[in-house]
């Protein structure tokens, strides 16, 4: 009868274990090296869906000048702190209208990208308040000489619709109309396509908007009672689309109808805890850099998360929108003008 080794039983258990530490240390790190190789990848991913444009080399110096900021407090000496100083952010809306799918989408039936869409976005010092303020798209402009990207430059136009800027000489020619008419200085453009704001919103699980009166818009598709709505990223985008379904079918109740879509989008971001749910989190991350064109001073995604940090204390409360005052140009009552002094004045208010 052969004996009890306990000293050889002790070893082989040690063995075990060891070889099961040893297994477990492997898939740790095969884990980490992994979760970093995806990390990496994402970041990529999420920094490489943002397009620019250099509008500061293409403008120039022939702009109003930059707002005056106070530094903002140094913090530690290890960490950069965000910015706090005023800004103004021109924000287009670029709808495509070509191919099938868009326009079953509601997007018309002529070809390329519009800017149907223009918000000068104001944030005031310390960024705990903003002013949206929506330039109509009828509006008759002086629009200035543009350069463009195949060399030369627009002539100056008068008395041309204010999204003529955009079809004309893209994003540089956008901005420079802008600051023209508005004397103030936009520090950094944000171009959304229409098409990326639906998948936004699907991301996000969809937005709440209570409308004042039926809408029923055979161009846009959008069929709505009037009353407080649930909707998915196709219906968010048919709303945003929708003119002739509401009001007087004039591009002042259309911007009337992206206002509320603004701030729903606002609150519905506000309440949503993204950093929960990592898999919505990059859906909403790769919705966003993915239906983004910024000028070169936001092409990044550590630039925008630093912008959007900087907005931690803006809530939907705490934003005002409004419309640029106008009234119906005499030479064609289906445009509009500025009106005066009221335009002048709200510019003046956000320098």
């Amino acid at each position: 009868m052969t004996g009890h080794n306990e000293n050889g039983d002790e070893g082989r258990r040690r063995g075990r274990r060891s070889k099961a530490l040893k297994a477990a240390g492997l898939t740790l790190a095969g884990a980490l090296v992994l979760g970093v190789a995806a990390a990496g990848w994402a970041y990529w991913h999420l920094n490489n869906n943002i397009k620019s444009v250099d509008i500061n080399s293409a403008l120039g110096d022939d702009r109003p000048p930059e707002a005056v900021t106070t530094p903002s407090p140094s913090g530690t000496a290890s960490a950069t702190p965000l910015p706090t100083g005023s800004l103004n952010i021109l924000v287009l809306g670029s709808d495509s209208r070509s191919g099938k799918e868009n326009q079953e989408l509601g997007g018309g039936s002529s070809e390329g990208a519009r800017s149907d869409t223009a918000m000068v976005v104001h944030l005031d010092a310390g960024r705990t308040r903003a002013t949206v303020v929506s330039i109509p798209r009828d509006t008759l402009v002086t629009r200035p000489s543009c350069p463009l990207t195949s060399g030369g430059s627009t002539g100056v136009r008068y008395g041309e619709m204010f999204n003529s800027a955009y079809s004309v000489g893209g994003a540089v020619c956008a901005v420079k109309t802008v600051e023209a008419i508005t004397d103030v200085r936009m520090d950094h453009y944000i171009e959304i396509d229409f098409a990326g704001f639906a998948k936004l919103v699907d991301a996000l699980g969809g937005v709440t908007v209570t409308t004042d009166e039926d809408i029923d818009d055979d161009d846009s598709h959008l069929k709505l009672k009037a009353g407080t709505h649930d909707l998915d990223g196709t219906q968010a985008l048919a709303l945003a689309r929708t003119r002739h379904g509401i009001g007087d079918g004039s591009d002042l109740g259309r911007i009337g109808l992206q206002q509320k879509l603004v701030k729903a989008l606002l609150e519905q971001i506000s309440s949503t805890n993204l950093l929960t749910e990592p898999t919505r989190l990059y859906s909403v991350a790769d919705a966003i850099t993915g239906s983004l064109t910024t000028d070169t001073g936001l092409d990044s995604l550590t630039e925008l998360m630093r912008l959007g940090e900087s907005l931690r204390g803006l809530s939907a409360d705490r934003v005002t929108t409004v419309t640029m005052p106008v009234v119906p140009a005499v030479s064609d009552p289906n445009r509009v003008v500025a009106e005066e002094p009221e335009a002048s004045d709200l510019w003046k208010s956000l320098r």
